[in-house]
């Protein structure tokens, strides 16, 4: 048998999702675990995937993204943020969010470059870094506020930071930033030349009347920055892999060098379906009432419980203190909720590099009424 060279992510196994998913299958429990609807997407989005391939758009799209689909991404921005983004030069369709936040990173970190993230953090962002050489310098934010402490941030930069990684809102922790939270990282970025990756993934999904905050909306960081956005969590389409980034041109201009020798071009029908449906803004403005229905019901559901409830303030994601419930670490609670009770969760310690174990987990609620329904049942038994 051959001999296989050291691995380049030797600490890397199955993702902690699909861990959760597994494990409720073989359980036969309801899955809140892994991030994605039980629901169809609306019909009409589907017709018109149906009316493009019929219509014969099946071969490769351009490199950087179908011309109509960016129009309508660089309009969406513009009426959300008030920015201006060029469609044909600072806008890249990507397969999904995930493979926007990889190549940012391929572009540009490089060996020993330092990057900083902010824990409980998305489980790609430290593997793809230390994949091409970087350095992670961790923010841990803490139950049950999820703040950030801007000085002790400032003191993780030095010579050495290339980037900055963001995710807001917040998955899994649910916390969006607010203005204060923009003008300290402005503060901390001015007159250096770190980069911003902002995962703005759940940027429509933002409850109680709060405001996204989106990075392009600040001109001094807007020139840093590459904003990535998912049309899986925009329309209920997981499955389809569909993003984008958008970046200032001399940022696009190097971004699209790796992309175009990573998946160089997304799927051409899917692209044609998402531009159409984009022409009606409705089918994204109302995706906060359409989720916080579904927040609030969880809520509810979980009020009479001895679980605390954290502040969801956005994503489709609720975050569980259990310490009231069980004294076992958040893995083995989760493992237990799913083997016995029936319902799926993902620990907050998978989302931090040193396992940090605060007695909590997060359920999804972007589920059917039905789903939530026999959830909430289960946990009830408690």
């Amino acid at each position: 048998m051959i001999q296989l060279p050291l691995s380049k992510l030797s600490n890397i196994g199955t993702t902690i999702f699909s861990q959760m998913t597994q494990l409720a299958n073989e359980n036969e429990a309801i899955n809140l675990s892994q991030g994605f609807p039980d629901f169809m997407p609306d019909t009409e989005l589907l017709n018109y995937v149906d009316h493009f391939i019929k219509k014969g758009f099946n071969q490769y799209a351009p490199m950087g993204g179908m011309i109509g689909l960016k129009e309508e991404i660089a309009r969406k921005i513009e009426n959300s943020h008030q920015a201006t983004y060029n469609p044909d030069t600072e806008i890249t369709i990507t397969s999904g969010g995930t493979q926007a936040i990889f190549t940012a990173i391929a572009t540009f970190v490089k060996k020993e470059d330092e990057v900083i993230i902010f824990e409980p953090a998305y489980d790609c962002y430290e593997p793809t870094v230390e994949l091409f050489g970087g350095i992670i310098k961790r923010f841990e934010m803490k139950a049950p506020d999820y703040e950030i402490d801007w000085t002790a941030v400032k003191n993780l930069v030095s010579d050495k930071t290339k980037m900055i990684i963001l995710n807001n809102p917040n998955n899994p922790s649910g916390k969006i930033l607010k203005e204060k939270d923009i003008r300290e990282l402005i503060n901390i970025v001015k007159g250096t030349s770190i980069l911003i990756l902002s995962d703005e993934v759940y940027e429509n999904i933002v409850f109680d009347g709060k405001q996204h905050l989106s990075i392009c909306k600040y001109p001094e960081l807007k020139e840093r920055s590459l904003l990535v956005a998912s049309f899986g969590k925009l329309f209920h389409v997981t499955g389809w892999k569909v993003g984008y980034c958008a970046a200032p041109k001399n940022l696009t201009d190097e971004f699209r060098k790796i992309h175009q020798f990573n998946v160089f071009s997304v799927n051409t029908p899917i692209q044609m379906a998402l531009a159409e449906y984009m022409k009606n803004d409705e089918h994204y403005n109302q995706l906060n009432q359409f989720f916080q229905e579904k927040r609030d019901f969880l809520r509810q559901g979980l009020a009479t419980t001895s679980f605390e409830l954290l502040d969801c303030e956005g994503t489709y994601f609720q975050a569980l203190k259990y310490d009231k419930i069980s004294d076992k670490n958040d893995f083995d609670f989760a493992s237990e909720l799913t083997i016995t009770h029936k319902v799926a969760s993902v620990p907050f310690s998978s989302f931090y590099k040193n396992k940090r174990n605060d007695h909590v987990i997060r359920l999804c609620f972007a589920k059917k009424q039905e789903t939530l329904e026999k959830a909430l049942e289960n946990l009830a038994k408690l």
